[in-house]
């Protein structure tokens, strides 16, 4: 279990480079399995979960070839679909929630796919109903082995398209019932779908594939069936998610830092959110500059009440980084109320922050207020443990900020959403040591 040392205190300077978006790569991967044909992907991040699902596509015979740093070549011409009921294939699949979405390009072109129970950050519950409904009424016959928690579907007859109304806008459920309509017969309807901007990308390299997808970008989608698609070239987004903590690391280190290429036109509600905590940022061509500043305020509503962050499907703001705006509040001046609405365990890392001295009332699972020390009292050093990717991230930003030297384990966590995060922040004045 890896460990980071983090000498607090010290102010940054400089540029840093949004790496590609973990969770569009995670969908995108996913999609060279629906043509025989060559897919060339770009910007791809090397982080730990991305790295264990190229892992999983070469196990199942996809030939992969890096080409250059974050770029690689994908040809999914011979599939070894013996590989799905093997025990390794049980073992590398139920450790990454992403290898959910392997299901239905499979389904989609060879009738079948199979996928133990994925594995992830331990965030609360993160069902997967809406996936296997979504088969089901595209024709797919639905199994499941309680013993060994593994799902199966099958459509030997191939899937027909139908209209479905999803009981929730989940990004994967979407983009797993998206790969597995874009081979059915006729025509899909999917109302209730997520719009992420990452999703809109899955669906605008489909169509470059020679799917026939429309009404990309809103929660309305028609995927007229095609026989086949073909090979793409397709560049992943840079990460929303690392671009909103490098905002929230800049304030808490009181920091000036530019943060470059990071496709302004689908952030979203992402900058709007943090100037709302009083944090001064720039539009300067497509980069995000933050000067260094003393303090921020956060805003009240118009009518005096405190002010509540909460999480919401797109466009709303992203659950992802609620972890990163709790922790930037706590050297804020003001008061917030964090409404996390998704997931019930997200917010347990907060009596971590508290140990550091942070003024933070968890009101229930899902609701904490933060009442903020102006930085008129520093967070103090502490040895933690990342309990899961943005948590993780979040105390390692409050232990840039703190005095006193902190340690944080399971840093595996972090390097599951993160690259080489140590070396990128060191080259701008942090101080982490990393023990393996």
């Amino acid at each position: 279990m890896g460990t980071f040392k983090i000498e607090g205190g010290h102010q940054l300077k400089g540029d840093i480079h949004p790496q590609g978006a973990k969770n569009e790569a995670l969908q995108i991967l996913c999609a060279v399995l629906l043509t025989s044909e060559e897919v060339k992907i770009s910007n791809i991040p090397d982080i730990i979960d991305v790295n264990k699902l190229i892992g999983v596509l070469e196990n199942l015979g996809v030939k992969v070839k890096k080409l250059q740093k974050g770029h690689f070549s994908f040809q999914a011409d011979t599939v070894n679909l013996d590989y799905l009921e093997s025990e390794l294939f049980k073992k590398e699949a139920s450790s990454l929630r992403g290898s959910i979405m392997i299901v239905g390009p499979l389904l989609a072109r060879f009738g079948k796919g199979y996928i133990p129970r994925p594995g992830g950050d331990k965030i609360g519950r993160r069902r997967l109903d809406t996936h296997f409904e979504g088969f089901i009424k595209l024709g797919a016959k639905f199994r499941y082995n309680k013993e060994e928690y593994f799902y199966g579907v099958e459509a030997p007859n191939g899937l027909t398209g139908q209209y479905m109304l999803l009981d929730q806008a989940s990004v994967t459920g979407t983009a797993n019932i998206i790969m597995a309509a874009v081979l059915a017969k006729g025509t899909t309807t999917i109302y209730n779908a997520a719009c992420e901007p990452y999703l809109q990308q899955l669906c605008k390299m489909l169509n470059c594939m020679g799917a026939k997808i429309t009404g990309v970008g809103s929660n309305l989608l028609v995927i007229e069936g095609v026989k086949t698609l073909g090979g793409c070239n397709h560049k992943v987004l840079p990460d929303m998610i690392e671009i909103g903590s490098w905002i929230g690391l800049a304030a808490m280190t009181r920091s000036e830092i530019t943060i470059k290429n990071v496709s302004w036109e689908n952030l979203g509600v992402i900058p709007s959110t943090f100037k709302k905590l009083g944090i001064k940022l720039e539009q300067i061509g497509d980069d995000i500059y933050i000067p260094s500043q003393k303090h921020y305020e956060i805003q009240n509503y118009i009518d005096g009440s405190i002010l509540t962050i909460a999480d919401a499907p797109w466009p709303g703001f992203t659950p992802d980084l609620l972890s990163i705006v709790l922790v930037v509040c706590t050297q804020a001046k003001g008061s917030v109320l964090i409404h996390q609405k998704m997931f019930e365990s997200r917010l347990f890392f907060v009596d971590k922050l508290i140990d550091m001295g942070a003024k933070i009332i968890l009101c229930d699972p899902h609701r904490a207020t933060v009442i903020g020390h102006d930085f008129k009292s520093m967070l103090k050093a502490t040895t933690m443990v990342s309990p899961d990717i943005r948590a993780g991230i979040s105390l390692l930003i409050a232990a840039l900020s703190a005095k006193g030297t902190s340690t944080i384990h399971n840093i595996e966590q972090i390097d599951r959403g993160y690259e080489n995060i140590d070396e990128r922040l060191n080259a701008i004045g942090a101080k982490i040591t990393r023990i393996e």
